[in-house]
């Protein structure tokens, strides 16, 4: 058989499955003329920003509206047919057809999520037909098809504590994460924050507050005075765990601020009843900063308030990493305005927000060309697969946020990185806590 015909895309097939908060999403199955066959199940926001790519629901009373068969049907009988012959390896005129036959520029008419159902399974088959890991296959090659340089292994942000959409609301920021950036390796990393999140536990029970729920990534939340007691138990954590603060464990924290403000920089803070200018709350993270081991700030405004993040990045301190999400929303030309702007330095990358691998994939090079961070992330309503790993080892991301150290949507991640790790021995090198700064490319970290 013919290498191109072992390639080409023979079927394709998607039925509703589960996310990890219980609601439905698109699962796909693409098999290839060769016999190399691959699933993918798509992830699903909570915290959802105005410029990502469209999902497809049912609306109605199944499920409370969240259904996924109109998709399913866009799968089976639009965007199946139409990939079908395609080369699974050549994931960009793959994806490129996607976009074609959906016709719309957020994907909403067939759906992001079916889209990307399969805009994955295809990458994932083509990669098992080329006898090689995602990963491998996303990686910078030298002519011999051998990736040229050490793996960059990404330093991982761990949820400790949730708030916002993600924990109804306990307090107002949606993650306060720790960053183990005195880690030798990933697995030393993983060690790290798996002894803060414990330790963090027992600050709570201490507090008498040993019935705090599980939030949707796995961290733990417990109604709090204000923010920044968010912000203070997980560095007491941080303490408890017999780490040093900054040097071991430092602090990573996603405000998600459209969730409570404007663009016009008003910004309400239920949980302390009280609301603040963007003058006002800037200073407050400003002093956040400089009280507390923080290296990077995620969604510190609105996601339309450009001219505020323009002054963020003159108000906040140069050692701290601003991460776009919301502002963002994987989307290359934002990434274009925010460059142009000089509103942030860091991406954060989730392949649902964009809608196809290939166009995940090019917002990763625009801010990798331009010297800014990338973080791969999962999204809240998450699933068992472990592809996202695999993208941020194959683009050399430096940095990755999965949720905690538990629930097993977000374990499989972990251990897949153990699992590289664990291979690839000392061809892979931990990123390390220079992925924070505001000048350090990823190219030239440590490898």
């Amino acid at each position: 058989m013919k290498a191109r015909q072992a390639s080409a895309i023979a079927s394709v097939v998607a039925w509703e499955a589960l996310d990890s908060r219980g609601r439905p999403t698109v699962a796909c199955r693409v098999q290839l003329g060769g016999g190399a066959v691959a699933r993918a199940i798509v992830p699903s926001g909570a915290s959802t920003g105005a410029h990502e790519a469209v999902e497809r629901r049912d609306g109605g009373e199944r499920y409370d509206g969240w259904g996924v068969r109109s998709a399913i049907a866009a799968v089976t009988g639009e965007l199946g047919p139409a990939v079908a012959g395609l080369d699974a390896t050549d994931r960009a005129r793959v994806d490129a057809r996607l976009e074609e036959v959906d016709g719309t520029p957020d994907l909403a008419r067939t759906g992001a999520n079916a889209v990307l159902a399969v805009s994955l399974a295809s990458a994932l088959a083509g990669a098992q037909a080329l006898g090689r890991p995602l990963w491998q296959v996303l990686a910078t090659t030298d002519s011999g098809g051998v990736p040229s340089r050490r793996t960059l292994l990404p330093m991982p942000m761990v949820n400790i504590f949730s708030g916002g959409a993600h924990a109804a609301g306990a307090v107002d920021i949606q993650d306060v994460l720790a960053v183990p950036v005195g880690a030798e390796s990933f697995a030393h990393a993983l060690e790290i924050v798996a002894r803060v999140r414990a330790a963090t536990a027992g600050v709570l029970r201490r507090r008498g507050l040993s019935s705090a729920l599980v939030a949707d990534e796995g961290g733990l939340s417990a109604p709090m005075s204000d923010n920044e007691a968010a912000v203070g138990v997980v560095c007491e954590g941080i303490e408890a765990a017999n780490l040093r603060p900054g040097a071991d464990a430092a602090v990573a924290v996603d405000l998600a601020a459209s969730q409570f403000g404007t663009a016009e920089g008003r910004y309400h803070l239920r949980c302390e009843d009280r609301e603040l200018d963007r003058a006002d709350w800037l200073a407050r993270l400003a002093d956040w900063c400089g009280r507390y081991p923080i290296v990077s700030l995620e969604d510190v405004l609105h996601e339309d308030d450009w001219d505020g993040w323009t002054e963020a990045v003159s108000v906040l301190p140069e050692q701290c990493q601003l991460l776009g999400d919301d502002l963002f929303a994987t989307h290359v030309e934002r990434v274009q305005e925010g460059i142009a702007r000089k509103a942030a330095n860091a991406v954060l990358v989730k392949p649902n927000q964009a809608g196809t691998l290939t166009r995940a994939e090019s917002v990763v090079r625009e801010a990798q060309r331009a010297g800014l961070g990338t973080v791969v992330s999962a999204r809240s309503g998450d699933t068992e697969d472990t592809w996202l790993a695999d993208l941020a080892v194959g683009w050399r991301a430096g940095q990755i946020k999965v949720g905690s150290t538990m629930r097993s949507e977000r374990t499989a991640k972990w251990n897949r990185l153990l699992e590289l790790e664990h291979d690839l021995g000392r061809n892979a090198v931990l990123a390390g806590p220079e992925v924070f700064g505001r000048s350090t490319p990823v190219s030239d970290l440590r490898t």
